[in-house]
């Protein structure tokens, strides 16, 4: 029951993180990231991975390092600066549950966190330890060689002026180039709609796509905010970021499935994480990124 306790915590934590952003008219997971780099651990230089993207690039650093008071200590022999706060990370932890009445025993998933401090709330990290990031020289060039890249690529088709993913015949239809106001309002497109195909079954069979019955529904809502989170983080990748406007009624629409459902918004970056995994051909490891990096640091 205590793990309970603290994981509906955590949820709840991560929620309202986001629901304080989006009342102020900002959409955390549209953030020009590329200005100070993926938010990543300096120790290990892993980049935090689902919703610990946008807690952490949302937080406003000039430099997205991050680290724990006891690897600043251990490393640096720092220390924090008076007055800091530290930022949330959360990861998924798993425990065997045996079942009284067959004697089965599975692995039951729970949230845990951990805390961090970006390398400007802390003291004694000499200058040369901190890495300058590096922009794409030509970031449209890349975004043509990441769509080329992804396995098991839908058929793209340019016969309507309109955007969209069709998951029956799986192909995606885009505006022609040309047609765009800037090439990078079209990579942004392609991208959405990239990241909705990865959710077919023959990819990674998302029942969001595949079930999806009505507008705005339930699995309508978490599947476009899936490929909103996946698009901003292959952007992100590709070297640039713009167009972040929404409009307040769409806003208002998140807010809603937000306080209705503290699960959302992880659920659907996590989702959204897997969908660039997919695309990018990341193979998963033996064990998570989350629960390497929490290992030995000081959770909750």
């Amino acid at each position: 029951m205590e793990e309970k306790t603290k994981s509906k915590d955590v949820y709840s934590i991560v929620t309202d993180r986001i629901i304080a952003l989006l009342e102020k008219g900002v959409a955390p997971w549209k953030q020009p990231w590329t200005n100070v780099g993926l938010p990543q651990n300096l120790i290990t230089m892993r980049p935090y991975r689902g919703i610990n993207t946008w807690l952490l690039a949302t937080l406003g650093y000039s430099q997205n390092y991050f680290l724990t008071a006891k690897q600043l200590k251990e490393h640096f022999n720092g220390a924090v600066k008076k007055g800091e706060k530290a930022s949330l990370v959360v990861f998924w932890n798993w425990k065997d549950v045996t079942d009284e009445d067959s004697g089965e025993t599975k692995q039951i998933p729970f949230l845990r966190y951990y805390m961090v401090f970006n390398i400007e709330q802390c003291e004694g990290i000499p200058a040369e330890k901190v890495p300058i990031a590096e922009r794409r020289n030509n970031p449209i060039k890349h975004c043509d060689e990441l769509i080329e890249a992804m396995p098991h690529k839908p058929k793209v088709q340019f016969k309507e002026q309109k955007a969209y993913y069709n998951p029956l015949l799986d192909y995606i239809n885009m505006p022609k180039l040309k047609t765009f106001d800037t090439p990078e309002h079209y990579y942004e497109t392609h991208f959405h709609e990239l990241i909705h195909s990865t959710g077919h079954t023959s990819r990674l069979n998302r029942k969001e796509l595949m079930e999806m019955a009505e507008f705005w529904g339930d699995n309508y809502s978490v599947e476009e905010l899936i490929a909103e989170m996946g698009t901003c983080y292959l952007k992100s990748i590709c070297g640039f970021a713009q167009g972040f406007e929404q409009n307040a009624a769409y806003l208002q629409g998140w807010l809603a499935k937000l306080k209705n459902d503290k699960h959302f918004v992880i659920y659907a970056a996590g989702k959204a994480q897997s969908a660039v995994d997919f695309i990018l051909n990341l193979k998963a490891s033996d064990k998570k990124d989350e629960e390497i990096e929490a290992e030995n640091l000081e959770m909750k």
